[in-house]
């Protein structure tokens, strides 16, 4: 595995045969929440990956059609020190047990929420933070007090240090809004860096954005975040003075 710098994206290999699942679901809802990713059908397909570019981490799925998932495991952590989330669509508690115990970070069972996904995936990129390389990589969350931005922004800290995945366009305005915390910004500014047509863009969708950050925030946190309307002027992210 490559020391990851501040300025690029986790790198992800996704180990799925489902080609709809994998094309058409992970691989684009993991771009969404900012992470750069492979795909690959089998484990033959995965290795030959690796001999000409590196991955932090991998997604895959226990039943493939060339080589056991669990085996395909035990093998990446004898080579590497990747982070290793496992999908399968068996709800038993045997391979939950076999995967943690070949050395899998985490385990989520299908159909999987690509923002849990997304989250799980931050949550073991702090274990590789803390790693010997930590020097190298992503800052280790930690609580600080305050909210904010972390992982190339592409991270919502919470004050008690949890990290929230954010979606391209929440990350987008939260950057903004962070960045003169205290000031309102306007929703035609905000939706101007949505959007290269304003007038085509529904101001309802900022306002859901907003609403489902707020949600997103409060549901993790137990506390509202510092996100407020601006009556007539647009949003603005509370100063923590």
């Amino acid at each position: 595995m490559v020391a990851r710098t501040p300025n690029r994206a986790w790198r992800i290999g996704v180990l799925e045969d489902d080609a709809q699942l994998r094309e058409g679901i992970i691989i684009p809802g993991l771009r969404y929440f900012g992470f750069e990713v492979a795909g690959a059908a089998s484990a033959a397909e995965l290795y030959r990956h690796m001999l000409s570019q590196r991955f932090d981490m991998v997604v895959l799925d226990i039943g493939l059609p060339d080589e056991d998932g669990l085996t395909v495991v035990k093998h990446l952590r004898e080579v590497s020190n990747l982070g290793i989330v496992m999908l399968t669509g068996n709800t038993g508690m045997d391979d939950h047990v076999s995967a943690l115990t070949n050395g899998a970070d985490a385990f989520l069972n299908k159909p999987v929420n690509i923002e849990v996904l997304a989250a799980t995936l931050h949550s073991v990129a702090r274990r590789l933070a803390a790693g010997p390389s930590a020097g190298h990589l992503a800052t280790p969350f930690g609580g600080s007090g305050h909210w904010r931005l972390d992982t190339d922004d592409w991270c919502l800290v919470t004050p008690a240090g949890q990290a929230l995945p954010l979606t391209a366009p929440e990350r987008c305005i939260l950057r903004i809004l962070m960045a003169v915390r205290g000031e309102p910004v306007s929703r035609e500014r905000l939706i101007g860096a949505l959007t290269s047509d304003i007038y085509e863009f529904d101001p309802h969708r900022l306002e859901m954005m907003v609403h489902r950050l707020r949600r997103k925030a409060q549901d993790a946190a137990g506390q509202p975040l510092p996100l407020l309307t601006s009556r007539g002027q647009g949003y603005l992210f509370a100063s923590d003075a």
